[in-house]
Parts: C-alpha cells; structure tokens; sequence
C-alpha cells in the first residue's frame, strides 16, 4: 500500500489548512510515478528502461474561474509560488473566461484504493530478464524467423489528492504489461504475429495471463500468415476476438462518447464526434444486444478506481443499454456545461498536466453464447483477432482496420488461415449489425497503455473487457499481397 511519506503528508496537510479560511474552492494532487521497461530481443538483452516523476498539481477556482499551476517543487516556498501562480491566473481571467463554472461546494471524503496484491513485494530486474530470456529462447530455430521480442513493463503509481473540503483520496496502482512479438519473411513478404495483455495487480499476473510459453505459438501463427491465402473480398459475417474488440470499442465508442469532445473541446486537435447531445436517452446506437458500461470496480482492469482526479466518487454506469444511448463519459466540469449526467472520468496522465475527460474502463457486457456457438451459426463469415492498424475519421465514424489474424468460417466451421485482413463501416451502422454476444466465460479483461488527447497531450492508460462478437454482412477485403 502507498506509504505516503510522512513529511510530504505534513506538508500538504500544512498547506491544505493554512487556506481553509479562502472563499474559493482548491485541491492539490499529488502524482508519484514510476515505470521499469525490460526487453529481450532475438535472445540479446536489451538496455532497461527507467522512468521516475513527481510533483504536485494545484487547482484554484475564483470567480467562476478555474485555473492549474503545477510544481516538482516540494518545499513550502514551491508550492506556495505554484499556489500563487493559479489563483493570478484564476483573477486575470476576469469576465473573460470562456466557462462560468459554480462555487464547489462538497462533504469531505476520505477514501483508500490500491490494486490487487500491490503490497506483495516485487522481484528485481534481473529475475525478470531471466524470464524474458526463457521466454525468447523458445522461439523455434527457423530460417524464416526473422525477429522476435519479449517484453515487460511495469509501472507503480502513486497519488494523493486534498482539497479545501477536507478531502483526502490515496491511489496505489501497480501496472503490468507482457509483450510478444515475432515476424516471419519469405524473402518477398513479411508476417507479424504478437500477443500482449494489460492489467492491474501483483507479479502473479504475468503467470495467470498465459505469457509464458505463448511464444511458441505466436511463432506458429506467424508462419501460417506467411504461407496462407490473401483475406477475400466482400461482405461475410464477421466474428471479433476480444483483442480486436478492445480497439473497435475504444474509437467506435469509446471516443465519440467523451464529453468534452462532443462539446467541441478537442476539434482541433483529437477531433470531434457525430454524437451530439440531443441523441442521449433516444438514440439506437447499437442492436439491443449491446450493452456497454463505464465500469471502475473491476479489480484487474487498468483503470480502476474509487475517485477521478477531481475528487468524484466513481461507479458503475451503463452508457448504452440494449442498444440504446444513455450516458456520455463527462466529468464533473462537462456534466455543469451540459446538464447531462456523467460519470467519473476526469483523469490526468501525470502531475503536469490538469484532468480532462478521459477513458477509464469502457466495457461490452457478457451475452448468453459460447465461442462454439457463434461459429456454429455463422455460414459464410471470418474470424478475425489483433488489431494491427486503424484509421477513423475525425468524427469517429466512418473506420476501417486492420487485423494481424483470421480465419474463414463455412457452414458453422472454422475454415483456412487467410493473411491480411481488413474489416471497415461506419460507428452509427455497424454496431446496429452486432447479432451475437458471447457469454461470461469468454469475457476478457485488456486495455491500452497510450490513449493519446488534449493539449499539450496526455497519454493515459484505458482498461477495455469484452467477450467476442458477431457482426452481419460487415465489408471485409485484403491487404496487397
């Protein structure tokens, strides 16, 4: 558990009650981060990767005002000159501000999470190479293997945040990140084959999650890729694996559902959204077997957690609900602007930079099939697994990606290994196309550690889970061969 230490405790207590008396609303928040990146490739070792930051930001809100400063500064003079430095900002905006936000007014909460198993000690660097270099040594002796890597990364978390209320909210997240990678070539073409989890928790994840000895069949898989067919042309049914899954549900829904977004906060920069505010509580966004919740309590997932950045409680909520839109993901600061209730996504990447709407764990709950069953009731379709690249537009609409695996399915059956595969339509449709979910057993928990928005950017972690899904008469077609 986070063992904030005792004189930074002092320090922000001491700072936190020498402004109680203002008549305006402040917080700090405090952001300990730390990450170790470790890589075998081809059998050689490669350099380690550190990273460690730490620092503190302020938030003042004056006057309908709200403005951040932030500092690495922690001393008493550091953090009144970057307190100091918010609240000029926060008056120089006058009646000029484009917001007028409310005085904040709130109980003070007290409150405690930490990831799974993260007061479990943690082996160092070298037994963790150690495995990586058994990992990589399984690798098949071929000459049509040309590159192989496996990775680990591993990012502890650490954050307080305090406000003029009294608050007082303590996160301790560890992050684990095993990676496989291998390409074959032929001469002519090349193939790549990778596998990769993200969760929350202890080292035991690194086990559970399957990743050793997974090489071996990554390797199979690139080669199978390397001798198979192209993917055919035109419309199949089409099965998606979780690890596809995750991609389509983070730019098909996960990003036109952010708040801010639909405000026109990121046109410039991220984009926009075909979403609009009239469409919450009417609009069919899918068929009514989707169901798609905002979901911060699950143990394992990447971004879970009690509170947002900004102090609010945060619980499960369905954002679609048989199909239908519900609830967008905003914030505290878009839900006023809007009048739409939100959910607690207001999240930072790090100390430097101020919370926006965010992503945090965006799921498709289970269905009632099993994977046999879905491709049972499939005749003409393709299976397809792992994301390799995307392209959407700017209105997160129209998409088209493309897939590292597939396999045809004839007549309820898998059929031949296909290369190349690409699946593309347009958000408002093809989610209405969904006509099958898979049940529990087959619900994975992923994420991504780089959703990148905002400026200046901010790359955050996003926990995805969903189960695998059909989805009709979807226009697939294959790469150049």
């Amino acid at each position: 558990m986070f063992d904030v230490p005792s004189s930074l405790r002092l320090l922000l207590s001491r700072f936190n009650q020498a402004h109680q008396g203002a008549s305006h609303f402040h917080s700090l928040r405090y952001v300990q981060h730390s990450t170790l990146g470790l890589g075998v490739t081809r059998n050689v070792v490669d350099p380690p990767r550190r990273h460690h930051s730490c620092g503190v930001m302020l938030c003042v809100r004056v006057n309908g005002n709200e403005a951040f400063a932030a500092t690495s500064d922690l001393t008493d003079k550091g953090l009144e000159q970057a307190y100091d430095q918010a609240l000029l900002l926060a008056h120089a905006m006058g009646q000029h501000g484009l917001l007028s936000l409310p005085p904040l007014q709130g109980r003070a909460v007290h409150s405690t999470y930490a990831s799974p198993a993260v007061d479990q000690p943690l082996a160092d660097a070298g037994h963790w190479l150690e495995v990586l270099r058994a990992e990589s040594a399984r690798v098949p002796q071929h000459d049509k293997l040309v590159n192989w890597s496996a990775n680990l990364r591993i990012t502890d978390s650490q954050q307080l945040y305090v406000d003029s209320t009294g608050s007082e909210i303590t996160t301790h997240t560890r992050q684990f990140y095993p990676e496989l990678d291998v390409t074959a070539f032929d001469g002519q073409q090349s193939q790549r084959r990778s596998w990769a989890i993200a969760r929350q928790g202890g080292a035991e994840l690194v086990h559970a999650s399957g990743f050793i000895g997974q090489i071996e069949q990554v390797a199979d898989q690139a080669l199978q890729l390397l001798a198979a067919p192209n993917t055919p042309q035109g419309p199949r049914d089409l099965l998606l694996m979780p690890d596809q899954m995750i991609l389509q549900i983070h730019e098909s829904i996960g990003h036109p559902l952010e708040l801010d977004r639909i405000l026109g906060d990121e046109r410039n920069y991220a984009g926009t959204s075909f979403v609009t505010q009239e469409m919450f509580g009417t609009y069919q966004y899918g068929s009514p077997l989707l169901n798609v919740s905002f979901d911060p309590q699950v143990p394992d997932e990447l971004a879970s957690y009690s509170h947002d950045d900004e102090g609010l409680p945060a619980h499960k909520h369905l954002l679609i609900e048989a199909g239908v839109l519900k609830r967008p993901l905003g914030g505290a600061l878009s839900q006023a602007r809007s009048g739409l209730a939100g959910v607690a996504n207001s999240r930072a990447c790090d100390w430097n930079r101020p919370p926006i709407d965010r992503m945090a764990n965006l799921n498709v709950e289970p269905g009632d099939q099993s994977l046999a069953q879905m491709i049972g009731n499939i005749e003409h379709g393709i299976l397809m697994a792992t994301n390799r690249s995307w392209s959407i537009d700017q209105a997160r609409n129209k998409f088209q990606f493309g897939c590292e695996w597939a396999q045809l399915i004839e007549n309820g059956e898998l059929a031949g290994v296909v290369k190349n595969p690409n699946y593309r339509g347009i958000s408002s449709q093809f989610w209405r196309n969904l006509s099958a979910v898979g049940e529990r057993s087959t619900f994975e928990v992923m994420g991504t550690p780089n959703c990148g928005k905002g400026e200046p950017n901010q790359a955050v972690t996003v926990g995805h889970a969903s189960p695998p899904c059909v989805f009709q008469q979807i226009d697939v077609f294959g790469g150049q061969a």
